[in-house]
């Protein structure tokens, strides 16, 4: 029967370092988690930023802290102060049209029996025989959706003070930490990669990756779904369509999923205007989604995102909604991260696995 190792063996005191690294790490993590959207931020806009950040630093004199705080600054104005302002602007038109909704002066119930009563008669007796032409019984279930939503909104409205002092608490630790990871950037990601227990080239392939892929996605699928979106919404907005804004940022919300993208919103629209004898608005509509809206996604995503990060349109599908059901909102940039960093680690396992057996076969047999 072997013995256990004395209490003062090296063997024996790795294992509870191990186990003692492991705990500390994950509560270090609960710590951080209720912050968890501002820590993942401030690392994606420092990397984002880091090339204009090196710029300013050799134009400062290689003063860190100087160039980090003008990068902020920069940062700032440029990407978070319009976010901030276009949610706004989303939520008060939100506001509107739920209003003008539940007083009926916007009454969806008419327009989709509008659209349907220009369908063609053997597909309106289809619809009819599974009870879909029953406006009135969508009416009631429509009162009862927005009664829902009104109780919703009214106890989120409840907890307002505690939520915009999360938002505040947020939007300033995003702030702090961006400036030290753009100040400290190059010593702390040293540090990380001395401490993962991989070959030097691995760790450099991972590294690459995560910093390609945080800039693919923040700057290529962010910057395309704004696009998107805002010409989505001048469309609507120029054919007075209420709540342009609101149907522009759902367009742009949408333009992150591949293969749905913007048409699920302006698609019925067109269709709409088609049905209620709007030809040339609903033609309009149709031709600048698909010749405008849509050579957006097919001409500047490859540009800005590239063929090294280009992942299968359902893996990037399953990824964004998996990340945004686990992560909320900012899911829609882990998800595809995590992808992305998961593909690339079996694919560096598969070589390295490869490289071993070219090694193994060149070897003299024993």
């Amino acid at each position: 029967m072997a013995r256990p190792p004395p209490l003062n063996s090296p063997e024996l005191q790795n294992k509870v370092f191990l186990v003692l690294l492991v705990l500390v790490s994950i509560a270090f993590g609960l710590i951080l988690w209720p912050f968890n959207g501002a820590i993942w931020w401030a690392i994606f806009l420092a990397i984002v930023f880091m090339p204009l950040h090196a710029r300013l630093l050799r134009r400062f004199g290689n003063r860190h802290s100087l160039a980090a705080l003008a990068t902020v600054g920069v940062t700032l104005v440029v990407a978070i102060l319009p976010l901030v302002l276009l949610t706004i602007s989303v939520t008060q038109e939100a506001s509107a049209v739920y209003a003008r909704i539940k007083s009926g002066e916007l009454n969806l119930a008419q327009f989709i029996q509008q659209i349907l009563s220009g369908l063609p008669a053997w597909l309106q007796q289809w619809l009819d025989r599974f009870g879909l032409l029953d406006m009135a019984a969508a009416q009631r279930r429509m009162v009862a959706g927005l009664s829902q939503s009104g109780q919703a909104i009214t106890s989120q409205a409840l907890s307002i003070g505690q939520t915009t002092f999360d938002f505040v608490i947020s939007f300033f630790l995003l702030l702090y930490l961006l400036f030290f990871l753009l100040r400290d950037g190059p010593v702390l990601s040293q540090q990380l990669a001395r401490a993962i227990p991989l070959q030097a080239h691995h760790k450099n392939e991972l590294f690459a990756k995560f910093v390609t892929v945080v800039r693919a996605t923040v700057k290529g699928n962010i910057l395309v779904a704004l696009i998107q979106g805002a010409l989505g919404g001048l469309a609507l907005w120029f054919l007075e369509v209420p709540g342009a804004i609101l149907w522009g940022a759902v367009m742009a919300f949408l333009s992150l999923l591949p293969a749905i993208g913007a048409a699920l919103v302006w698609l019925p629209v067109a269709l709409w205007f088609l049905m209620t004898g709007a030809i040339w608005q609903g033609a309009a509509l149709a031709a600048w989604g698909v010749l405008v809206i849509g050579l957006v996604d097919n001409l500047l995503r490859p540009l800005l995102v590239g063929k090294d990060t280009k992942l299968p349109d359902y893996l990037v599908l399953m990824s964004t909604l998996g990340g945004m059901a686990i992560f909320g909102l900012n899911g829609f940039v882990i998800g595809p991260l995590i992808a992305a960093m998961f593909v690339a680690a079996w694919q560096i396992f598969s070589q390295a696995k490869d490289e071993d057996g070219d090694v193994r076969g060149r070897l003299p047999p024993p």
